[in-house]
């Protein structure tokens, strides 16, 4: 895996919006600086193009009750890992995400 780091939602956008095919999944933290995950999500969504449609989107919160999954689901999240995050539990999203598409 090569993984890039955002220090904020508005820079996670900017990042995929300059190269959308170099990202095959982004861990989405929703509480960022700027612009918070569930936004930067729905503009990834918005930008209408195959990579934005199709790019797991998953969630990263401490936020772990039904409604806040709900809620990452509405604003265009693929899936959920809430923190504290278990590498066990990430390794299955990526295996799920990455290797089952």
């Amino acid at each position: 895996l090569t993984i890039d780091c955002a220090q904020n939602g508005q820079e996670a956008l900017d990042m995929f919006t300059a190269a959308p095919g170099a990202y095959q999944l982004i861990f989405m933290d929703i509480h960022m600086p700027e612009v918070d995950g569930y936004e930067a999500t729905r503009r990834i969504r918005a930008l209408g193009t195959p990579e934005a449609a199709s790019v797991p989107i998953i969630a990263m919160t401490a936020n772990v009750f039904r409604e806040d999954v709900e809620r990452c689901l509405a604003a265009g999240m693929t899936d959920h890992l809430g923190k504290p995050v278990s590498l066990e539990e990430m390794i299955k999203k990526l295996n799920l995400h990455l290797l089952s598409g």
